[in-house]
């Protein structure tokens, strides 16, 4: 009983691939690139996704930008004048009083 050991016949039923340490090795590799490492895949398709929508906000905003500066130059009016009545926009220590005609 000494001699025999307890772990023989499930080493016998483990495939002959999977006892190569060079594939332990590369599944070990994998599995901590894939689960454990910081740059995990679940992180990385997290921050894709972030970058993506950070991506459509800039166009969204790019595209309210040139909208905004078209309407400018169809007023014809100052850069001063347009932020003051459209956006609401004051200078420092200043009260602006809006008159909502009904």
């Amino acid at each position: 009983m000494a001699g025999k050991n307890i772990f023989t016949p499930l080493l016998k039923k483990i495939p002959k691939p999977f006892k190569n340490r060079y594939v332990l090795f590369l599944t070990f590799f994998f599995a901590w690139m894939v689960f454990f490492d910081k740059h995990n895949v679940y992180t990385n398709l997290r921050l894709q996704k972030i970058v993506n929508q950070l991506e459509e906000d800039k166009n969204y905003y790019g595209k309210k930008i040139k909208e905004a500066e078209e309407e400018r130059l169809r007023q014809n009016v100052n850069r001063e004048k347009f932020a003051r009545e459209k956006y609401f926009m004051k200078k420092p220590n200043e009260d602006v009083f809006i008159y909502v005609e009904e």
